[in-house]
């Protein structure tokens, strides 16, 4: 069957009674936290902050990221607290095969030349980074008390997957996506606007899962420019280069 346009109305048929009324946060003993800065996205022109159309999500209703609703009923959209994360996250695919690394590890002489991945000037240009404040509280997943909760709910979850157990370390990992997104599942039917979790490219970077009907203010968004310092950090930290623009760019142009 194919899915609503508008999965998360009340009036869809994905709409489940165990979405629809959860409980509230501040009646269950479960770490949380805020969104006390603002955070960070890059997105697809020219919105940064639309969420994926439901078009374009995956056989299992999914858009195959970490937290999506397993269930076909929410959206999900990922932010970082540091603009920096927000590249290390989306360039993180471009980065080169371990493989390689290693075979050119291998080669005796100077270490003069290094294997860099390309990222293409397309992505650029296609590109905007925003800016917004998200409300709501934000279930701190890798804590003691929501460990402890998955590690119950999900066990039938995890023995299906072949896991020998739940704990910080499942979560973090983020495969099989199938117990990360059951895990948001759980977050939401409690009645949290989101998970806050670290990134795997680094645990200083704080990053957001913010569900939908998505509770954010002051949205605003920009052009990402080659010689952005975030953007130059990410590239080098995943020794990955740019191509050059052969195309004109949009940073003069008007945005949200």
């Amino acid at each position: 069957m194919p899915l609503s346009p508008e999965p998360f109305s009340p009036d869809s048929p994905h709409a489940d009674p165990q979405h629809t009324d959860p409980a509230p946060p501040d009646s269950v003993p479960l770490e949380s936290r805020v969104a006390d800065e603002p955070i960070h996205r890059i997105g697809r022109w020219p919105d940064p902050w639309l969420p994926p159309d439901w078009a374009h999500s995956h056989s299992d209703g999914t858009f195959g990221n970490r937290f999506d609703d397993p269930q076909a009923y929410y959206r999900v959209i990922y932010s970082s607290s540091q603009r920096l994360g927000c590249f290390l996250e989306t360039l993180a695919r471009f980065r080169p095969d371990l493989t390689l690394l290693a075979e050119f590890a291998e080669i005796e002489g100077e270490d003069d030349f290094t294997p860099l991945a390309t990222v293409p000037a397309s992505w650029l240009v296609a590109r905007l980074i925003g800016t917004a404040q998200a409300d709501g509280q934000y279930a701190e997943v890798y804590a003691p008390d929501w460990i402890a909760l998955l590690r119950r709910e999900l066990a039938s979850t995890a023995v299906a997957l072949g896991l020998s157990d739940i704990d910080a370390s499942t979560l973090q990992a983020g495969k099989p996506r199938q117990i990360t997104q059951e895990a948001s599942l759980v977050v939401f039917r409690h009645g949290f606007d989101g998970i806050c979790y670290r990134s795997r490219y680094g645990h200083s970077i704080g990053n957001w899962a913010i569900f939908e009907p998505f509770p954010l203010r002051n949205t605003s968004a920009a052009a990402i420019v080659a010689g952005d310092p975030d953007l130059q950090s990410a590239l080098r930290l995943h020794g990955l280069t740019m191509t050059e623009a052969t195309f004109p760019s949009r940073s003069n142009w008007s945005l949200i």
